[in-house]
């Protein structure tokens, strides 16, 4: 059982939807998929970012880089916020998160290129991912 599955009771597909969902939650509090690409940015995740807007493999983030960039910024609160609601610590959130939010990013920019800002992020374009990546 992956790191995962163990912060997921199982990896089920319920908990993966949750997952996606606090992904999709941060790129709203971020003002789309640019303002998160811009915060990672910002907390030295540059080149990992480019790699999941990108049309190659993405490059893998720990969990500690992921929160360490993301406590830098303005989504800290919001990370904070879902992890008590997730009931686990915002250390195992930002594991399980840096295992999704690239794949997330790669989902919303199919043709490796960060939607113009403002480009109307909307979750329920997330809806089919938690099953293709936990399914």
């Amino acid at each position: 059982m992956s790191l995962l599955d163990n912060l997921l009771g199982g990896g089920d597909q319920a908990g993966g939807a949750n997952l996606v969902s606090v992904a999709g939650k941060l790129i709203q509090q971020a003002g789309g998929v640019q303002g998160l690409v811009a915060a990672l940015h910002q907390g030295g995740l540059g080149q990992a970012v480019q790699s999941w807007v990108g049309t190659g493999a993405n490059q893998a983030v720990s969990g500690d880089q992921l929160n360490q960039a993301l406590q830098g910024g303005s989504l800290g609160p919001a990370l904070q916020e879902a992890a008590g609601k997730l009931g686990m610590d915002q250390g195992q959130l930002s594991g399980a998160l840096a295992q999704v939010l690239p794949h997330v990013v790669d989902h919303l920019t199919p043709d490796g290129q960060v939607p113009a800002q403002g480009g109307g992020f909307d979750l329920g374009s997330l809806a089919g991912l938690a099953g293709k990546l936990f399914g």
